[in-house]
């Protein structure tokens, strides 16, 4: 067996005893050794492999993958510019912190910087986007028992690192991997997949440890007026925190404590009704996960009047407006000194479903359907267990602001660097993880911005995922922000409306999926239940969507007037 043949073998194997359930390759010639040592791995029933031909695809499949399981998920490249495609996802695996692991093939360091073809400077391509990053040694031949230990040593050291075993800090992790011909096996693999040598003494790798008691571990004692706001990331971001809390809580959809306990419906809508806020402005705000959707939440941290406090469980935490006066890890319930201002919490429960009956009456009000009314209509229409992934730009703001939060959907977004790229992908992979009907709510650019993720090849499994994409022709954000004021009407259209032009429901079925245009709200209960792969498309209006916006606000400003 040569040597490449065999450290693909004893690499995969290890991913599986490490529990890799599921990995993502694009093809290439100088990974092949691990290629084929993965569909070996499918064949024997030990893991599901799953192949794109675009690498970036590939690597946000991987993220969706990765970020619904909650375990460390491969992804496979050969080497060169293939490797610069995983960066984004990278990037996004990185802020969000999810256990993605980059396998990227490489030269042996003799053909590096020599011009050799398909060569680029691997080690450290990521920077610090990495938790870690190994430049794994050539796999050389009669060192086997040796080169066996080491190899199941870094692999496992890899998976607990991305998993945050140790560390409660989960993340991206890359193995470079350095190989020499022959790449292609002298004989078929064996009928099971197990390294040719002992494996590593005691059964499982690392990955099994408890993770660390850590650092910080103080717990919260309440005031009176204290408002929790969840931004993005898991629910076990903040132990202790719970339906109980008492408090009024006001959660971004992917935060993992939207639709739970005390969460209200609009608190961007309160937090932006200024006069109403001044009279019931918290004296503390509690930050769990990472706030990024909503600019009157992040004045309010801002504001010097305001105490912000930040729980986090891992030693990363989002402070952007380097706020925040004490980071603890624990939250800890509140005890009977510490009792909550009752009456003020219950005005902001009042306020927020007066906000959301003016907001419905404005919705259904307002002619044809909006991508406003959409946004709060599929999350109504879901059934219960559905997934529900989210595209960054308007529809997560939208669902952010105008939808009743559900305790039975699961909610996802790429909200770490909150890129509109790869979303399609990610979708997929998190459809294909959660078994259950899966749906997605994107815009029409970050939709065609990963078209590739619609390509499902042969043999690939298909996604009971329905895609709904509110086709506004172009960046509709930029209607409701600056640009898209009078004064920049002159250039607005052609570098910020960006038209495309075109047919998305034509463009969906040429990569084989079914598709079709909803025209109205009584359409689309119906549609959504029909199942996936699906691609539902709505067409809306740049221009009407930011007026409908600004009028939202103002009947939020006016539901909260005294009365």
């Amino acid at each position: 067996m040569n040597p490449s043949t065999a450290f693909a073998r004893v690499l995969v194997d290890e991913l599986v005893r490490g529990g890799v359930g599921d990995a993502v390759l694009s093809p290439g010639s100088r990974s092949a050794p691990v290629a084929l040592a993965l569909a070996a791995a499918e064949r024997n029933g030990r893991l599901r492999l799953h192949v794109r031909i675009d690498e970036r695809t590939a690597a946000f499949l991987a993220l969706g993958l990765a970020k619904a399981s909650g375990r460390p998920v491969p992804v496979l490249t050969t080497s060169g510019t293939a490797t610069a495609h995983l960066h984004a996802a990278v990037l996004e695996a990185d802020a969000s912190g999810v256990p993605l692991l980059a396998l990227t093939a490489d030269r042996p360091p003799e053909l590096r910087a020599t011009g050799a073809n398909q060569t680029i400077e691997q080690p450290g391509l990521y920077g610090g986007a990495v938790r870690w990053a190994a430049d794994v040694g050539v796999p050389e031949g009669g060192r086997e028992p040796e080169q066996n230990r080491y190899w199941r040593s870094v692999v496992a050291k890899a998976l607990t690192i991305a998993a945050g075993t140790l560390s409660a800090d989960p993340g991206p992790v890359q193995l470079n991997l350095a190989l020499r011909d022959p790449l292609l096996p002298d004989e078929e693999p064996p009928a099971e997949l197990a390294a040719p040598w002992a494996g590593r003494p005691g059964g499982r790798p690392w990955t099994a440890a408890e993770p660390s008691a850590g650092w910080a571990a103080q717990a919260h004692r309440l005031p009176p007026r204290m408002l929790v706001i969840a931004g993005d990331g898991p629910r076990h971001a903040a132990p202790g925190l719970s339906e109980g809390v008492g408090r009024p809580v006001l959660a971004e959809p992917s935060s993992g404590f939207w639709g739970h306990g005390a969460a209200l419906r609009g608190g961007a809508l309160l937090l932006g009704a200024g006069t109403w806020l001044a009279a019931h402005r918290p004296e503390r705000v509690l930050v769990v996960g990472r706030p990024t959707l909503s600019r009157p939440v992040s004045a309010l941290l801002a504001d010097p009047a305001v105490a912000v406090e930040t729980v986090s469980a891992s030693p990363r935490w989002a402070d952007a407006g380097r706020s925040s006066s004490r980071v603890a890890r624990l939250f800890a319930g509140t005890g009977p000194d510490d009792a909550a201002d009752e009456p003020w919490a219950a005005a902001w429960r009042v306020a927020a479903e007066r906000v959301g009956d003016a907001v419905d009456a404005a919705l259904d009000a307002a002619p044809g359907l909006t991508a406003a009314r959409l946004a709060r209509d599929v999350v109504a229409a879901l059934p219960s267990g559905a997934l529900l992934v989210l595209g960054s730009s308007t529809p997560v703001r939208d669902v952010d602001r105008l939808a009743v939060p559900r305790p039975d959907l699961t909610v996802l977004a790429n909200r770490g660097v909150a890129g509109i790229d790869g979303t399609v992908s990610t979708a997929v992979g998190a459809a294909l993880v959660h078994g259950g009907p899966a749906f997605a709510l994107m815009g029409d650019l970050t939709f065609l911005h990963d078209l590739t993720g619609l390509l499902l090849g042969e043999g690939e499994p298909r996604p009971d995922l329905t895609v709904v994409v509110p086709d506004n022709d172009g960046g509709g954000i930029f209607a409701q922000l600056e640009p898209g004021q009078d004064r920049h009407a002159r250039n607005y259209r052609r570098v910020f409306g960006t038209p495309h032009g075109r047919d998305l429901v034509a463009v969906a079925s040429a990569l084989g999926w079914a598709a079709s245009r909803v025209g109205s709200a009584e359409e689309l209960p119906e549609v959504l239940g029909l199942g996936g792969p699906r691609v539902v498309v709505v067409g809306t209006d740049q221009r009407a969507e930011a007026a409908l916006a600004a009028d939202l606000r103002v009947v939020a400003a006016q539901a909260l007037a005294p009365r």
